[in-house]
C-alpha cells in the first residue's frame, strides 16, 4: 500500500499557526506580487472565494467578508514544510518517504500490515500536527494514483472521514472511482478530461473499466497506459529517491511595477544571478552556460487575450570557464541581458537560469583564459557563511543596488516566525 499525506490549505495553516486568533475565520493567501488567490482556508471556500482567482476582483467579496488576506511568505512556508517531511522520516523507515511537492508526500507503507494500517495513519497523523501544528489529510491505495483518490474523499468531508481514508479492498476501491470525477484524476488535465467527456467518460470508474490498448490510443501512449493499470488497483509509479543535485538552477521574479530603464534591470539580473550561484556553490557545481530572459508588457488587447504569456527577449551564452564565483556569473548575466534590453520597451519580469553542470573540483580551464584563483573562492565562501548568519544580503556586490526599488510586492506578509530572530512570536 502507498499514502499520500496533503497539508490542509498549507499556506494558510502556516498563517494560522503563529496567529491563534485566524482559527475558524477565513484566511487567504495571495501569490507572488499579490497577484492571484493561491491559497484559502475552508471558511473562504465557503464564501464562494475561486482558486487563482485575481486579488482585485475578489477584492470586494473580500473586504465585505472581513477576509484576512496575506502575501506569500516562502521562508515561513518552506520551514514549516521541510519540519513536516522531517517529522514522517523520524515515523517511517529511510526511503520511505517521496516529498512530492513543498505540501505533499507519498510514504510507502509496506512494512504496515494491511489490518494495521488504518491505525498507523492515526498516529501519523497525531504525531504531524502534534509536532508542527499543521494539520493534514492522509489518503491511501494500492498505488499513488488511488491514493490521490483516497485523499481527495478524506478532505472532501473531513468530518466524516478524520482526513483518513484507507481505500483497502476492491469495494471501496469501486466505490471511491464512482465518486471522483474524470476532471480530479491525477494525471488528467483540462484537454485530456474533456476528450473523455465526449466519449461519455465522466468519472473515475467509467475510465477504469477501459481495457489498456485503448488507453495506449487515447490517453497518450505508455502514460496512459500506466494511468489506467493503476486505476484497476497496479503498480506502475514506483517510489522515487530524492534528488541530491539540481541539472539546472533558475531564480525568476515578477517586478513590483513595470520598469523600463536598464539599470534597474541590471541591479535586478545581478541579483537574481547572485542567489544562483549561491545555490550552485551549495550543491558543489560549477555551470559552463547562462540564459537571461527578459519579458516585456505586452498590449493591452493582447495582454487580455487567455493563456497570453507576454513578449519574451531570451539569450544564452557559454562562460570562458566553468565557474561558481558570483562576480563571474553576474559579468556575463549582465552583458547577456543588455544585448536583449530595448529601450523604450516596458518590462514585468526577468530571470537568469544556469545550466551544464560539472563537479566543482574537477575543473576543465580554458587554456588562453586564467582559472579563477583559490582566493576569490575563499572570498565566495566568506561571503556565503555571512550572509546566512546576519541574512538579508548583508553583504553584496555593488551591481545589485540597494534600493531595489523593482521588487515584488509583498505589503501583506506576515512576520517569518522561524527564521528571523528579530522576528520571533511574542508570546504575552
Amino acid at each position: 500500500m502507498q499514502a499520500i499525506v496533503d497539508c490542509n490549505s498549507f499556506y494558510c495553516s502556516c498563517e494560522r499557526l503563529f496567529q491563534p486568533h485566524l482559527q475558524n475565520v477565513p484566511v487567504v493567501v495571495l501569490s507572488n506580487n499579490d497577484g492571484c488567490i493561491v491559497s484559502r482556508s475552508d471558511e473562504a471556500k465557503q464564501l464562494g472565494i475561486g482558486m487563482a482567482v485575481p486579488y482585485f476582483q475578489a477584492k470586494e467579496l473580500i473586504e465585505k467578508n472581513k477576509v484576512h488576506a496575506f502575501s506569500s511568505n516562502y521562508h515561513l512556508y518552506g520551514d514549516l514544510s521541510w519540519r513536516v517531511m522531517e517529522t514522517m522520516r523520524q515515523l517511517l523507515p529511510p526511503g520511505c518517504v517521496e516529498v512530492y511537492s513543498v505540501d505533499e508526500a507519498f510514504l510507502d507503507l509496506k512494512h504496515i500490515p494491511l489490518e494495521a494500517i488504518q491505525d498507523f495513519c492515526t498516529l501519523l497523523k497525531n504525531k504531524i500536527e502534534t509536532w508542527t501544528g499543521i494539520s493534514v489529510s492522509i489518503g491511501v491505495g494500492p498505488n499513488k494514483v488511488l491514493s490521490k483518490v483516497a485523499n481527495r474523499l478524506a478532505k472532501k468531508n473531513k468530518i466524516k472521514t478524520g482526513c483518513i481514508v484507507v481505500l483497502n479492498d476492491a469495494k471501496k476501491i469501486q466505490a471511491a472511482l464512482q465518486q471522483t470525477p474524470i476532471d480530479d484524476i491525477w494525471g488528467i488535465g483540462f484537454s485530456y478530461s474533456e476528450k473523455l467527456k465526449t466519449y461519455g467518460i465522466h468519472t473515475a470508474y467509467a475510465l477504469s473499466i477501459k481495457d489498456l490498448s485503448w488507453g495506449k490510443r487515447f490517453l497518450g501512449g505508455v502514460t496512459g497506459m500506466r494511468l489506467l493499470r493503476e486505476l484497476k488497483g497496479a503498480q506502475s509509479h514506483s517510489m522515487q529517491a530524492p534528488r541530491t543535485e539540481k541539472k539546472m538552477i533558475a531564480t525568476t521574479r515578477m517586478f513590483g511595477r513595470e520598469v523600463t530603464d536598464w539599470q534597474e534591470i541590471e541591479e535586478a539580473l545581478a541579483t537574481y544571478a547572485t542567489r544562483a550561484a549561491e545555490k550552485l556553490r551549495r550543491q558543489h557545481s560549477a555551470a559552463c552556460g547562462v540564459s537571461v530572459f527578459l519579458l516585456k508588457k505586452a498590449p493591452i488587447a493582447i495582454e487580455a487575450a487567455p493563456y497570453h504569456r507576454g513578449r519574451q527577449a531570451s539569450g544564452y551564452t557559454l562562460l570562458d570557464n566553468p565557474s561558481h564565483l558570483t562576480p563571474d556569473i553576474i559579468k556575463a548575466v549582465v552583458a547577456l541581458g543588455k544585448s536583449l534590453f530595448e529601450p523604450g520597451e516596458i518590462y514585468k519580469k526577468a530571470g537568469v537560469i544556469l545550466s551544464d553542470f560539472v563537479p566543482d573540483n574537477a575543473l576543465q580551464t580554458n587554456l588562453f583564459v586564467a582559472p579563477a584563483d583559490a582566493r576569490r573562492k575563499k572570498l565566495m565562501n566568506v561571503i556565503d557563511n555571512m550572509n546566512a548568519a546576519y541574512r538579508d544580503d548583508i553583504l553584496k556586490f555593488g551591481t545589485s543596488g540597494t534600493q531595489k526599488n523593482w521588487k515584488m510586492r509583498s505589503e501583506r506578509r506576515s512576520k517569518r516566525y522561524t527564521t528571523r530572530w528579530q522576528e520571533l512570536c511574542l508570546v504575552r
